[in-house]
């Protein structure tokens, strides 16, 4: 049975970032009909966005062996779609497809060498998260409009503690400067995704701060993103230092904010580091999130028209 999904109040579903709606607003594969469609007209754009953001379990290390080395293996659930973009580095959309922080997920791999060396050291290291998963199970189930394209913008980057995700910090700022970047013509921020924590379980002071911290980065997202009841869906950790895991994951659950709910990961099958879930896991922490994101925050679907 799933662990049970955690949820707070939610509040009127006008939450979304769009251009000139707020004063501090900013204003392979099957995906690949998208390029090919649009190389003499105008790229396409995301209607529908949502932020993946924390540390390497949203980034994604399925399919990544102890060589660094991904496996290239890309499931069912995780297989491109034309009406799926992701933001990529450069802020530009483009059809989406594993590992989705390729170009993301860069910070501990810096100094790895120069040019392609380094590019693909980069990329090896990025596997299967749950963001195409998450995307595909959406839109299938009806949780985006029919004509709508969805936008994933990848922020996560491995190895990163709550602290280093405050305002004022590189990550926090590129965070809000791609979201703000992926509505800047057009379309509606839905849900930012939130899978960190492992690195806050190893001392007392990290895991006792650590719901005061989250929850400032929520307040602070909502303020920068002009979105003041945006859905924050975050995954409670599956892994960690075991002596303060389990009060992260406390603190996770027991987040005191309108419009927050928390997915449970613990008991998703893990990899042989004991840290990262497997892409099997990650295929069901979408599933999961979708569920959470469908049974919350989903606008209500339109019934078809009827029959004359």
């Amino acid at each position: 049975m799933d662990p049970p999904i955690m949820d707070l109040p939610v509040l009127p579903l006008s939450h979304g970032l769009k251009p000139d709606q707020e004063t501090n607003s900013v204003a392979n594969c099957e995906a690949m009909e998208i390029t090919s469609s649009t190389q003499n007209s105008e790229a396409p754009k995301a209607q529908q966005i949502f932020i993946l953001s924390g540390q390497s379990n949203m980034a994604g290390r399925g399919g990544v062996t102890r060589q660094h080395k991904w496996d290239g293996v890309v499931p069912d659930e995780c297989k491109p779609h034309p009406s799926i973009l992701r933001l990529s580095s450069s802020l530009r959309w483009e059809p989406a497809r594993e590992p989705l922080h390729a170009d993301i997920d860069t910070k501990k791999a810096c100094g790895v060498g120069p040019g392609m060396a380094f590019a693909n050291a980069v990329r090896e290291r990025c596997g299967v998260g749950p963001g195409m998963a998450f995307a595909n199970a959406v839109r299938e189930r009806g949780g985006v409009g029919a004509e709508a394209v969805v936008g994933l913008v990848p922020c996560a980057v491995g190895g990163t503690a709550i602290k280093e995700w405050a305002r004022g910090e590189h990550l926090y700022e590129n965070m809000v400067k791609r979201a703000r970047e992926a509505v800047k013509d057009g379309g509606e921020i839905m849900a930012l995704l939130w899978y960190q924590g492992e690195s806050d379980t190893s001392t007392h002071h990290d895991a006792e701060v650590y719901k005061g911290k989250m929850e400032t980065l929520i307040r602070d997202v909502r303020v920068d993103l002009g979105a003041p009841s945006l859905p924050i869906i975050q995954v409670a950790i599956a892994s960690g230092d075991a002596k303060y895991m389990e009060k992260i994951r406390e603190a996770q659950q027991g987040i005191n904010l309108p419009n927050v709910v928390c997915v449970d990961a613990k008991g998703l099958p893990l990899k042989e580091d004991h840290l990262h879930l497997t892409t099997e896991a990650q295929v069901q922490l979408g599933h999961k999130l979708a569920d959470a994101y469908l049974n919350h925050f989903a606008p209500p679907r339109q019934p078809p028209p009827s029959l004359p």
